[in-house]
C-alpha cells in the first residue's frame, strides 16, 4: 500500500530543488523512489497544489509546535521568561519539525 505522504514528499523535493511540480515529474520522483504512482492521485496532488503557497505552508507547519509551546508553558503557572526557553528548544528540537509536516498531509486531501 502507497502512503500518500510519499506523493506530499516528492512535491516538497520537487518544489525544494526549484523544479516545477506537475504531473510528469512527481511521477518520476515517486518511480525513482520505487513507488508505483497513481495517475489519479498525482493529478489530484498536482492540482491542490496549484493554490498553495507551499513555503508559506512549510513555514506556518514549522512554526506551529512553536507557537503551541509558549501557551502550554504559561498555562502551566510558568512566567514569560520561563516560556521563552520552552520555545527555543521546541524550535532547536528536529522531531518537533518533522512533526509540523504532518500537517502538510491535510492540505493536498
Amino acid at each position: 500500500m502507497v502512503n500518500e505522504m510519499e506523493y506530499v514528499y516528492a512535491a516538497m523535493l520537487l518544489h525544494s530543488a526549484g523544479k516545477g511540480i506537475d504531473d510528469k515529474a512527481v511521477s518520476s520522483v515517486l518511480k525513482a523512489a520505487g513507488v508505483e504512482a497513481d495517475g489519479a492521485r498525482v493529478k489530484a496532488l498536482v492540482a491542490s497544489l496549484g493554490s498553495v503557497d507551499i513555503d508559506e505552508a512549510m513555514a506556518t507547519a514549522v512554526a506551529a509546535p512553536v507557537a503551541s509551546a509558549a501557551p502550554a508553558a504559561a498555562s502551566s503557572g510558568g512566567s514569560a521568561a520561563e516560556a521563552a526557553p520552552a520555545e527555543e528548544e521546541a524550535a532547536e528540537e528536529p522531531e518537533e519539525e518533522a512533526g509540523g509536516f504532518e500537517g502538510l498531509g491535510s492540505l493536498f486531501g
